[in-house]
């Protein structure tokens, strides 16, 4: 069983939910195993609360669902407020198992739920917690703040862990900061420094965190903003990822207003003016990342302005309409409610990091323990890899289908469940394998002939490669090659991936893919990565197959390919871009490639963790990464390995694997539209039961 903490308002309007996520990542990054717990909704959420489905979103938490404020509020009506408390001590029994801390958000008082502060007592009672109030000071007297939570921790027969402050008054990140700027300062913190610290020390309380207010953190989407007003949406554009940072109610002439045309403004205006229209699609196509353009009065823009100004449209910039004057709807939007949506991953992440990166890890682990990193023990893995393909139901193609260790592979995959596996080859050659190396050959085991199955798949790769100038003689010929016929299969979706290479090359296994299966949206290279299965954990190097040398933006690709591969297969995605220097501390091109190659994954991912360049001791080991890199979120802590080119992967990972007695699984294949796996040809039958393992696992997930 582990510690508890009550995360419970002083007030309304504290964020109470993004200080109970931002509690749980600080807790994650001292290392602790973690849980969360929502026991019940607010009123006029879904049973499936906000917070519930952002922990969801962002974490490889699974936290149960709250009761239902409804049912709740009946049961305490009833006066059964013992028996309410039954079902939360038993669903926090089922997440506290195996954690070494559990974070719960209690409830907040509201018109609705007047309730809130008597349920959040018995709950502190109940789950044994300690309670860590939140309050937003709001710009009021510190003996006016101490007050309201001094009243706030008389309601609790259980003594106070903590105060975490939120929204402190501070300045606010500069406009073109983005979501890297709200990752939260790694600096130390001195908690003595914090508003109210001796205030609150002197009526014994500790403050244990202080978490400056910050503007880009209440920015919603556009897409947020049209649902909230209903907006009809003209020109979507980048809606879903353009920020509202500011709101300019259009009421003079161009020149009047042109300060506004900035990154993550929103204008608003009606739809007759049509000098704004085109002056705001001028800027947006020189350049300035509008947040998008909002019509009012429901009147239609004049079309042939709309022609002159759809390139802009094009390239992202979104357009809405409403039927309000322009007054109301700046109105509606200055009251709209600024709650992060369950699906806004990246915000709950810049929340989290903002929060966590405020609060005093000291305190942390003087309360909870000895800090201990997050591992997913080989064991674990394994067990994990056959509970998933088991889960996927995948259908498996394995070209080399009379080779013995595939064959004995194929009938271990088939009778565990693991996967439905199809063999390409002469069923009497099979047969013939099973026999002379004792396999019992299931009678669910599918077996093709590659030579009889041919034709059908002539015509569809002719029209796959026509653009190459393949004639039907020319794809006839190669067909007969089983990878290339496996490769087909899939291509067609008769088949949900394919391993090969037991008796292939690389090169063998990946032209056809690339030829015939193509990439995933938004990736232009196939790399690999290897699960490296160490005694207490498990790692994963990349690229140690494919790649020879990959400029910067390809380096960046494989680094957000392979953090995406660990987070698929339970492994937390910290991300080390590795070189043989750590930060500035010396120079060169090939280290110049991975201060690169780490900016640009950032950009394209700010919700992961990456940084680089490091040395690989200052990436793993906790000690030297606090030496070499003091400031870094990832050195001491990486469980994604990525190398600047294939000759240190390859070798590194050889190195590791022969030298430590490392079991290592792979090279597993990334960024291909469907599954498509690698084996080495030393393979043992094991090593193919877990390639077809993951390749079921990726099919599930979509490649």
């Amino acid at each position: 069983m582990g510690h508890t903490f009550l995360v419970v308002p002083t007030g309304h309007g504290v964020g109470l939910s993004t200080v109970s996520m931002g509690l749980l990542r600080a807790c994650e990054r001292q290392g602790f195993r973690v849980g969360f717990h929502r026991p019940i909704a607010q009123p006029g959420e879904a049973t499936a609360d906000v917070s519930t489905r952002i922990v969801r979103n962002v974490t490889s938490l699974e936290p149960p669902l709250p009761v239902a404020a409804d049912e709740a509020e009946r049961m305490l009506s009833e006066d059964r407020l013992d028996a309410l408390m039954e079902r939360v001590v038993e669903a926090h029994a089922a997440v506290s198992r195996s954690c070494d801390v559990v974070v719960v958000e209690g409830l907040w008082a509201s018109e609705e739920q007047l309730y809130a502060p008597r349920v959040n007592a018995a709950l502190a009672r109940a789950l044994d917690a300690e309670p860590v109030l939140v309050c937003a000071p709001g710009g009021r007297p510190a003996a006016d703040v101490v007050e309201e939570i001094e009243i706030g921790a008389r309601g609790y027969d259980v003594p106070v862990a903590g105060v975490i402050l939120n929204m402190v008054a501070s300045e606010a990140p500069p406009d073109d900061a983005g979501p890297a700027a709200l990752a939260g300062s790694r600096t130390p913190i001195d908690p003595r420094a914090w508003p109210c610290y001796d205030e609150l020390a002197r009526v014994g309380l500790r403050l244990v965190g202080a978490v400056p207010l910050a503007a880009d953190l209440l920015a919603p989407r556009v897409c947020d903003l049209a649902d909230a007003l209903h907006a009809e949406v003209l020109f979507p554009g980048e809606m879903r990822w353009r920020r509202v940072r500011s709101v300019t109610l259009c009421g003079r002439a161009v020149p009047g207003i042109i300060d506004a045309f900035r990154r993550g403004s929103l204008l608003i205006f009606p739809s007759d003016r049509h000098d704004v229209l085109m002056a705001a699609s001028l800027a947006s196509l020189g350049g300035e990342q509008l947040a998008g353009l909002l019509l009012t009065h429901g009147e239609d823009p004049d079309e042939r302005v709309l022609r002159l100004c759809r390139r802009a449209f094009e390239r992202g910039l979104p357009v809405l309409r409403v039927s309000d004057n322009s007054l109301q709807t700046a109105v509606a939007i200055d009251h709209l409610d600024r709650r992060i949506p369950a699906d806004d991953r990246e915000r709950a992440e810049a929340a989290m990091n903002h929060v966590a990166s405020h609060i005093d890890a000291a305190w942390l682990r003087e309360t909870i323990g000895t800090p201990r990193q997050p591992r997913v023990t080989p064991a674990a893995f394994r067990h994990q890899l056959i509970q998933g393909a088991r889960e996927a139901q995948a259908r498996i193609v394995l070209p080399e289908g009379d080779e013995p260790r595939t064959v004995k592979a194929a009938a271990i995959c088939q009778e565990r469940g693991i996967a439905r596996c199809v063999l390409l080859a002469d069923p009497s050659r099979v047969r013939a394998v099973a026999a002379d190396h004792g396999v019992r050959l299931p009678e669910s085991l599918t077996i093709i002939d590659p030579l009889a199955s041919i034709d059908p798949y002539v015509g569809p790769m002719v029209e796959l490669r026509r653009h190459k100038g393949l004639t039907e003689s020319m794809a006839r010929d190669q067909l007969q090659d089983p990878v290339v016929l496996g490769t087909m299969m899939l291509q067609q979706g008769e088949v949900d991936g394919l391993v090969s290479g037991a008796v292939h090359t690389t090169a063998n296994t990946i032209r056809p893919a690339l030829q015939l299966i193509r990439t995933r949206p938004g990736f232009h290279i196939v790399s690999s990565c290897f699960f490296m299965l160490l005694p207490e954990q498990v790692l994963v190097f990349a690229d140690c197959a494919v790649n020879p040398d990959p400029d910067a933006e390809q380096l960046a690709e494989i680094a957000i390919a392979t953090a995406d591969t660990a987070a698929a297969f339970g492994i937390e995605p910290i991300v080390a871009m590795i070189s043989y220097a750590t930060g500035d501390s010396a120079g060169g091109a090939e280290v110049e490639k991975v201060a690169r190659a780490t900016a640009m994954a950032r950009e394209r991912r700010p919700d992961l963790e990456i940084d680089g360049p490091l040395q690989y001791d200052a990436a793993l080991v906790p000690s030297v990464g606090a030496a070499k890199a003091p400031g870094s979120p990832v050195a001491g802590r990486a469980r994604v390995f990525i190398f600047p080119d294939l000759n240190t992967g390859n070798t590194t990972y050889k190195a590791v694997q022969r030298s430590a007695g490392v079991v290592s699984i792979g090279p597993v294949l990334q960024g291909l539209a469907r599954p498509v796996n690698d084996l080495s040809r030393g393979a043992t039958v094991e090593d193919i039961v877990f390639t077809i393992a993951i390749t079921a696992i990726q099919a599930r997930r979509g490649g």
